[in-house]
């Protein structure tokens, strides 16, 4: 190997030819392995007191790989799961450069055997129906962006869909005449058709009919006709979670993202006794455990079940033998 000549050389043909063209793999991993690597380089110049121009692959070390996982935890404020997605995006590379460059192989081998960090699983965080009305009463709709942002929350609810996946629906995407439906490009590039309610429909029509858009272009867009960024729509939630704490308490204690919506769409899918395989097209689940998750979810159902079930010091009786003293007696003689 040549170096610091190789490393260009080698992230250029990692993203370029292996990434794009071999795996093609979706623009979002793409940004994600980029934002990674910006972070990494920059991380692994400072730690080796050089450019990052001047970098040499020898210098991506296992070590300087978990100096930068643990960084990103500890200084960065980063979450395991951000810190697991960080550690893909060196696999990814390093496993590419095993097979390119034998003479590397030991030292891919030591930044691949880094182990992905467990994670605690809290318990997952849901919107009652309560909760989406108090929400859903917060956007002005007599404002254009009050407008836009109680029909994607409202279009969330409805889908299910991760928050990305509805920044990127266009109009064409959308189905407006009876039965209405949308088409969602979810992970792996897997397409699903989810149905729409008659509101979600008025809602997206005086949208579009406020603000046009043509066919091919996202429909949620900001103020100067860009698509909306998910840390935007982040920012005006909290707003508005923070306006309906007011008359809904119970969303104070609650970490409520654009995610949460797709929870709630899902328990609420799973209150009102729809099929768990169902449920999971509708989310667009690679694997039904994932869907799982939200049937224990669901506190409703929960108590339900528990209705059913007597407490143990309600209801048993004592067994009519052991009443008998005769058949006591036997049973003590045998």
């Amino acid at each position: 190997m040549n170096g610091a000549a190789d490393l260009p050389r080698l992230l250029r043909a990692f993203f370029y030819e292996w990434a794009t063209q071999q795996r093609n793999l979706s623009p979002h991993t793409i940004r994600s392995y980029r934002d990674t690597w910006r972070l990494f380089l920059r991380f692994a110049a400072e730690r080796c007191h050089r450019p990052v121009t001047k970098l040499c692959l020898e210098d991506l070390t296992d070590k300087i790989a978990l100096d930068f996982l643990e960084d990103g935890e500890r200084v960065r404020r980063g979450s395991i799961g951000t810190r697991n997605c960080r550690l893909a995006a060196l696999r990814a590379f390093f496993a590419f450069l095993a097979a390119r460059e034998p003479s590397a192989l030991a030292q891919c081998s030591a930044v691949l055997h880094i182990p992905t960090k467990r994670a605690a699983h809290p318990a997952l965080c849901y919107l009652d129906a309560n909760e989406v009305e108090a929400i859903l009463a917060q956007p002005d709709r007599r404002t254009r962006a009050g407008q836009r942002d109680h029909a994607l929350l409202s279009f969330l609810y409805n889908t299910g869909a991760r928050i990305q996946e509805a920044l990127d629906v266009c109009p064409n995407a959308i189905r407006f005449a009876a039965p209405a439906t949308v088409r969602l490009v979810g992970k792996g590039r897997r397409e699903r058709i989810c149905p729409l309610w008659p509101e979600t429909i008025q809602l997206l029509r005086a949208l579009l009919s406020r603000q046009p858009r043509p066919d091919d272009e996202p429909l949620f867009v900001n103020r100067y006709g860009q698509p909306l960024g998910a840390s935007g729509v982040r920012f005006k939630l909290a707003q508005y979670v923070k306006s309906a704490t007011q008359t809904t308490p119970s969303l104070a204690k609650k970490d409520i993202s654009p995610h949460t919506f797709r929870h709630a769409a899902a328990v609420a899918l799973v209150a009102a006794g729809v099929d768990i395989a169902v449920i999971r097209s509708w989310l667009g689940h690679a694997s039904i455990d994932t869907t799982a998750h939200y049937a224990q979810a669901n506190l409703a159902t929960k108590r339900a079940a528990l209705a059913q079930v007597a407490p143990p010091t309600k209801g048993v009786r004592e067994p009519r033998w052991r009443k008998d003293e005769d058949v006591l007696n036997w049973l003590d003689s045998l």
